[in-house]
């Protein structure tokens, strides 16, 4: 069972409510199943959206942000824990640390990177936590498409593709990654 796991998602809310739903009901589902949270350590957008309802809920959050963004008061303040640390490589060192398994939801670029490393690290034999996608209204079917579609051309090992879990249901999402040894 994945106890701990990293969400990346956006710093803003985006622009369907559903986004934020989705974060919301991630965050309960999370703490209502004894899962400790751990993500970007911001109070805005999705990611503020997921702590306060993890938190809401009676959950264990942790956030992880760098002291530049914590400068400009993003830090959300009222976590269990919050590490401010000097760069997002430390960022995302630490979040990987506390964290049996990935999971990202709706997010820009930053979301991209973080899901991209945590991806990357698996194909190469860096780390075997589970990494799933909460595919919110089809929000990832292209950026999946485009793996496939790197692996037909030969950029992309075909297993790499069976490393991720694609899912538009929370709670299925987090038994799939169970399964996978989260």
């Amino acid at each position: 069972m994945a106890n701990s796991i990293c969400v990346y998602c956006g710093s803003n809310p985006g622009n369907d409510p559903a986004f934020a739903l989705a974060a919301r009901e991630f965050g309960q589902l999370l703490a209502l199943g004894g899962r400790t949270l751990v993500f970007g350590g911001g109070r805005v957008g999705l990611m503020g959206t997921l702590a306060d309802a993890a938190l809401a809920a009676g959950g264990r959050v942790i956030g992880v942000i760098p002291e530049k963004l914590a400068a400009k008061e993003l830090a959300h303040l009222g976590l269990t824990e919050l590490h401010r640390v000097p760069s997002m490589h430390e960022r995302k060192a630490l979040m990987a640390e506390r964290s049996d398994a990935f999971v990202a939801l709706p997010g820009g670029l930053g979301t991209l990177d973080e899901l991209f490393e945590a991806w990357t690290w698996s194909q190469l034999g860096f780390q075997r936590k589970p990494i799933g996608l909460l595919n919110v209204k089809g929000f990832f079917d292209p950026l999946v498409e485009f793996v496939r579609q790197s692996a037909a051309s030969g950029f992309v090992n075909q297993g790499a593709l069976d490393l991720v879990a694609v899912d538009d249901d929370a709670e299925r999402l987090i038994e799939r990654l169970d399964a996978m040894g989260g």
